[in-house]
């Protein structure tokens, strides 16, 4: 049995959660997320808390314990609190605004990059180089943030691309000239 799978989930007191069979719906300050669980999983509700285990006879059903778990307690605190991305423009010229739902960025490139916030993302932008995004949904946050980032990775030789928050570059040392 997974270790991680074994630890309960503390709900908070305003995070409202139902559990139809296979569907589980969290509901909270900051949205509503929905899930389906397989089979070989259950989840029991007990007061302020929730356990998740593995039904009896039922093989290969460990792999998915950790697993479930794990995608449930991050509904809880994503409706709760939220997730945040802060990701940072470095580059001569790189610099991020936000018209409407969309993202617009500069990177070098001839054209700006214009991207279009998907739903449940909030995205706002402080001195034009650190964009930072919230959402409840953990999933769907990392994927837009990795989506972000892919259009100018950071490059080893003079660090320049975007970055996130806290990631540090391992530097190359460029060529050294005949002597």
């Amino acid at each position: 049995m997974s270790r991680i799978g074994k630890l309960p989930i503390k709900v908070p007191s305003d995070v409202e959660i139902t559990c139809n069979n296979l569907d589980i719906t969290v509901k909270g300050k900051f949205g509503t997320l929905e899930t389906k669980i397989p089979k070989s999983i259950e989840v029991k509700k007990q007061q302020d808390t929730l356990i998740v285990g593995i039904k009896d006879g039922i093989q290969n059903a460990s792999a998915l314990h950790g697993l479930y778990r794990t995608l449930i307690n991050n509904m809880v605190i994503g409706v709760s609190k939220q997730f945040e991305i802060k990701l940072i423009l470095k580059g001569v010229g790189y610099r991020a605004s936000v018209q409407g739902k969309s993202l617009i960025l500069s990177l070098g490139f001839s054209h700006p990059v214009e991207l279009s916030i998907p739903e449940n993302i909030s995205a706002e932008v402080q001195q034009n180089t650190t964009l930072i995004l919230k959402s409840c949904d953990k999933e769907k946050l990392g994927l837009f943030g990795s989506e972000i980032r892919s259009w100018r990775e950071p490059e080893p030789y003079k660090g320049k691309g975007i970055l996130y928050d806290g990631e540090t570059i391992i530097r190359k040392a460029g060529k050294s000239g005949k002597k």
